[in-house]
């Protein structure tokens, strides 16, 4: 039985142009001029996908989008959206639109979108693969309010498609963060593969991405899988996602927006099943008004933002860190240190942790170590002397 997809958008010629390009491939193809005759024709005729426009003159796309998925929760919705509603759009994927594309609109892109979105359609339904999923071995350690509010995104998202992008200083545990999320899906099973885009070459970076086929290159003797093929079914990490250069930038749009890769020296696409988290330290707004890094891609790698705040700024947390740190090193070098001292306690709590979870961590490990042998409470002599100095630092501000 062909699939049904209705067309939505005020524009006559934008429904006529579609209608008969779907209708060409064999779909099934009703067409609404705005938001309530689209839901009075969904009621009488259920429909597989729905392309929809966003700025209509009776409702919204995004409005459109909550109000169907409400009725139809198996219903597949692509935004189609100028540049400037982009954001929009946005909200509309984190309402639980499949995607978005710009206009004007590229048909080939737009197909095999389509072809996409109607395959998970017809997919078995992700919830009984939910139910084998139990394993929630990685925890964030903290019970401050910014991490609370991090923790619940994680959970409310974990279980989706949809990307993320995690920012944060360096050693803030963004990596422990995609993890979690991926830990948390219905993915787990599949495989979880992170890869730091800094400091590597541009043609470096896209066999590593995208892999190489036997003769691309000097040296490639063999077909080469990249990250992306390596993590399929799965989830792909890509750390310090704001130092790729803009030719790789443009190859990840295309990926986001087609879900298929072409390894170097091919023209043979290869459908990949990815879901993809991005991290940075920097700011990537920033980056995108200096020109540096590409708005759409931007937009589409920020779907779901979460922001790792630095320990400074989440100082009730640094006891339960602390003394977590301290029962596992102590655990892992046979030591019998068993609670921190409160001196110790306040000096840690005081120090400007510029190397925020990674510094404390690594502290702590040093202390354990170095401490005597029969010590079971860790003391202010036995922390690094900088310390003392670095909780000066942070008294003086």
């Amino acid at each position: 039985m062909a699939a049904t997809i209705l067309i939505v958008d005020d524009e006559l010629n934008i429904r006529r142009v579609l209608e008969r390009a779907f209708a060409k491939e064999g779909y099934q193809v009703y067409t609404a001029e705005g938001g309530h005759q689209a839901l009075r024709l969904l009621a009488e005729t259920p429909c597989d996908l729905m392309l929809t426009d966003v700025v209509m003159p009776d409702m919204t796309g995004l409005e459109l989008l909550k109000r169907a998925r409400k009725q139809h929760p198996n219903l597949q919705v692509v935004l189609m959206t100028a540049y400037g509603t982009i954001p929009t759009a946005v909200e509309a994927m984190r309402a639980g639109a499949y995607d978005f594309l710009t206009k004007p609109l590229d048909m080939e892109v737009l197909r095999k979108v389509t072809r996409n979105a109607l395959r998970e359609t017809s997919s078995p339904s992700k919830p009984a693969a939910r139910k084998t999923v139990a394993r929630k071995q990685i925890t964030f350690i903290g019970e401050s309010p910014a991490i609370r509010k991090v923790l619940d995104i994680v959970e409310r998202v974990a279980d989706t498609r949809t990307t993320v992008l995690i920012t944060g200083e360096s050693g803030t545990g963004k990596e422990l963060i995609a993890r979690m999320l991926h830990e948390r899906s219905s993915r787990a099973e599949k495989p979880f593969v992170a890869l730091s885009c800094a400091a590597i070459p541009e043609t470096l970076l896209e066999v590593e991405l995208f892999g190489a086929v036997k003769g691309a290159y000097t040296g490639a003797d063999a077909d080469r899988i990249g990250k992306f093929e390596a993590a399929n079914g799965g989830t792909l990490f890509l750390d310090e996602i704001g130092d790729i250069p803009p030719v790789i930038q443009v190859k990840l749009l295309r990926v986001l927006q087609e879900r298929e890769i072409e390894r170097l020296g091919s023209n043979t696409p290869v459908p990949i099943d990815v879901r993809l988290i991005t991290a940075t330290n920097r700011d990537l707004q920033a980056a995108v008004d200096s020109g540096v890094f590409r708005s759409d891609l931007y937009y589409r790698l920020q779907v779901v933002h979460i922001h790792l705040p630095p320990l400074r700024e989440r100082r009730e947390d640094i006891p339960l860190l602390a003394t977590h740190f301290l029962n596992k090193f102590a655990a892992e070098n046979g030591r019998a240190l068993r609670e921190i001292s409160p001196d110790a306690m306040r000096l840690l709590q005081n120090a400007c942790w510029k190397g925020n979870v990674r510094e404390l961590e690594n502290v702590i490990e040093s202390a354990v170590v170095l401490a005597p042998p029969d010590a079971t409470v860790l003391l202010p002599e036995h922390l690094p002397a900088h310390l003392a100095a670095s909780a000066k630092e942070h008294q003086a501000v």
